[in-house]
């Protein structure tokens, strides 16, 4: 027997889940339930690695809405709390503390979970991922403690951004990377290029083309990390970025359809196989119609536009999600801006150089505009995102001119 019911209920803690009841409360009137598993109210995670890391920000200041407007609002907040299990035909769901709770329609935004490591040495102090407000503060607290050498495993987001932060902030970082480039597997080498100079230049030093073979410590906390080749680098804290992976554990219990990139599977208005179940966010992967194909992108601004389709879904209206999903990322006050995501391009066209102050990469799939990443060109990323709105086939003659800055990238769009 069900203890109560709920209109909507959203499962999840994150972005996805706090613009999603702000849509829903903005456009109907039914109760709504908003469960996670954190201790915090929904708020956004990039200041993880930046401002809140670099001790520039406050907790509170990255909060997605203020702790009163969630009772202001009329939206049941329940932190420290998880979903265990959904039953999508009964239309029930049991929470940690056994109660079970029936519901008109339901969203899992259950975000991601940090790929673990399973090397020698791992269950040593001062060894840390980073994913939530507790793991920045256990870096802090580390760096207070057992010193500020840092070394960082892997050279994509969080290796990068959390070098560039510490480092503006006396620390001696290092990073040890599989590719011979930062940035280099979801960006290519000409901003991977881009971006271990710009380390460089503060201080950062790079290992690539290294993998980790363990992690040796004075039987407490670690001291060093040995790679696979031999290198040893002496060290006081480490931080792990791994990379991530959707947490699909609820909807692969329920039986929801799982994509192939491991994501769960929805249309374009974030419906997943299971009447009245949306998802959204990291863990969704939704078919896109720019694409032409299902995709699934981590990043804070894809779970916040996401969060408001699936409310105004959840409420009975026929919403595609047709936003093309944009990413950036900050490396001590210089941005990298892309639209996309390309899973793979043929031909690559650089705009300007990387030696300038702003430059773009055209990412291209035969004739049309796959992604587009730049540093201090924002409007041609606007243009490349309405060209893979669209997807727009560039005659070859305006191709062949687009590396040229004086070209008005405009009138390809």
């Amino acid at each position: 027997m069900a203890d109560r019911h709920v209109d909507h209920l959203l499962i999840g803690g994150g972005l996805a889940s706090g613009n999603c009841a702000r849509h829903l409360r903005e456009n109907g009137d039914g109760s709504i339930l908003l469960v996670g598993r954190e201790p915090e109210p929904p708020y956004n995670r990039p200041a993880l690695t930046k401002g809140y890391l670099a001790h520039t920000e406050e907790r509170a200041m990255d909060y997605f809405r203020p702790p009163e407007f969630w009772e202001e609002q009329n939206i049941e907040l329940m932190t420290r709390m998880n979903v265990m299990k959904i039953d999508t035909d009964a239309h029930t769901a049991t929470l940690m503390n056994k109660d079970v709770i029936t519901y008109g329609n339901a969203l899992i935004a259950t975000g991601a979970n940090v790929n673990l490591l399973r090397v020698e040495g791992m269950g040593q102090e001062g060894i840390h991922y980073l994913r939530a407000f507790g793991s920045s503060d256990s870096i802090l607290e580390d760096l207070d403690k057992l010193g500020r050498r840092v070394t960082l495993i892997g050279g994509s987001y969080i290796g990068c951004e959390v070098a560039a932060t510490l480092s503006r902030h006396g620390c001696g970082c290092q990073i040890i990377m599989l590719e011979d480039l930062p940035l280099q597997r979801t960006l290519g080498d000409d901003l991977g290029a881009w971006t271990r100079r710009h380390l460089e230049r503060l201080g950062v030093q790079l290992h690539p083309g290294e993998s980790l073979a363990s992690f040796e410590g004075d039987g407490e906390r670690v001291t060093s990390v040995v790679c696979e080749s031999g290198l040893k680098l002496e060290t006081d804290i480490v931080v792990i970025g791994a990379g991530v992976h959707p947490d699909t554990m609820l909807a692969k219990a329920a039986g929801l359809e799982i994509g192939e990139r491991g994501g769960i599977l929805t249309d374009a208005n974030l419906r997943t196989s299971a009447a009245d179940v949306f998802a959204a966010g990291d863990v969704a992967e939704w078919y896109s119609a720019a694409h032409e194909s299902h995709i699934r992108v981590e990043h804070w601004d894809v779970a916040f536009n996401h969060g408001r389709t699936a409310a105004l879904n959840m409420l009975g209206q026929d919403v595609k999600h047709e936003v093309v999903p944009y990413f950036w990322t900050d490396m001590a006050d210089v941005e990298i801006e892309s639209v996309g995501p390309a899973y793979g391009w043929d031909r690559v066209i650089l705009r300007g150089s990387i030696d300038d102050p702003s430059f773009s990469v055209w990412y291209l799939q035969g004739n049309r505009v796959a992604q587009v990443a730049a540093v201090g060109r924002a409007h041609d990323i606007e243009v490349g995102k309405k060209l893979i709105a669209e997807r727009r086939e560039i005659p070859t003659d305006q191709l062949e001119s687009l590396g040229n800055v004086e070209f008005d990238v405009a009138c390809l769009a």
